[in-house]
């Protein structure tokens, strides 16, 4: 199962996901409020936490009779993928977390990335200028040298109605998942950019540090969304994962 983050939809994962078809049953969806999910599965308290969404990904697992899944989330949906695991671990066999970050706000030694004003000065442009803050974040997320994924992300991002972003946002860049992080309980792989701004480094590597069974595999591109510039690798490295898991099943 693959969830894609903040402001975006299953689309994400295009270049990706075809690779595991042959071999697995591969699904995608639209995170309500976002993408092409229908507006009345948006509720703005169920969303208003992460847990929302945690339980939606539980729903449509359970519904489809899943279990045992190798769960990929990229961005904030890599914490989505983390609450999941803990809450129904057997549902999940594997995760894999996509440029995670469990606190984008930096916190004393804890290096997140983004200052409090920086966070207040971004959720404010998206209450004030329905249709401004679409391209600088666009510009944040898809990292230098990528303008294709800049544009993408930004015709994403303004297909996403104002309020759903705005609150999105808020739970997305607010929250603090570090102390869920030492519950996971299945094999997990942070799959992080070389350079990312959303995400940098010391996000990836706080998550590797502070999950139990953890390993972490840089991939050589810019920005926070590897599948859209690195699609090849980031295909490789997560077949590389899901394929030791099946040798050790069989040894």
């Amino acid at each position: 199962m693959f969830v894609h983050g903040f402001g975006c939809g299953q689309d994400m994962w295009r270049h990706v996901a075809p690779a595991f078809e042959d071999d697995f049953r591969v699904v995608l969806f639209d995170l309500p409020g976002s993408g092409a999910a229908a507006p009345s599965t948006y509720d703005p308290v169920r969303h208003g936490s992460l847990e929302g969404y945690r339980d939606d990904v539980i729903a449509l697992l359970d519904e489809v009779g899943l279990s045992s899944v190798v769960l990929v989330g990229h961005s904030v949906s890599a914490m989505i993928a983390v609450l999941v695991q803990i809450a129904r671990p057997d549902l999940v066999e594997r995760l894999v977390l996509v440029t995670p970050s469990a606190r984008y706000l930096d916190d004393g030694s804890y290096v997140g990335g983004f200052s409090g004003s920086d966070i207040d000065e971004l959720l404010d442009l998206m209450s004030r200028n329905h249709l401004g803050w679409q391209n600088p974040l666009a510009a944040l997320v898809a990292g230098p040298d990528s303008p294709s994924v800049q544009d993408e992300l930004e015709r994403t991002f303004c297909r996403t109605r104002p309020e759903v972003a705005a609150e999105f946002a808020a739970v997305t860049f607010r929250g603090d998942n570090r102390a869920d992080l030492p519950h996971v309980s299945v094999p997990t792989l942070v799959l992080q950019s070389r350079e990312d701004s959303v995400a940098p480094m010391s996000a990836g590597l706080y998550v590797r540090d502070n999950v139990p069974d953890c390993e972490l595999e840089v991939l050589e591109t810019l920005g926070h969304c590897p599948q859209l510039t690195a699609p090849e690798e980031t295909a490789k490295a997560l077949r590389s994962f899901v394929g030791r898991a099946r040798t050790e099943r069989t040894a």
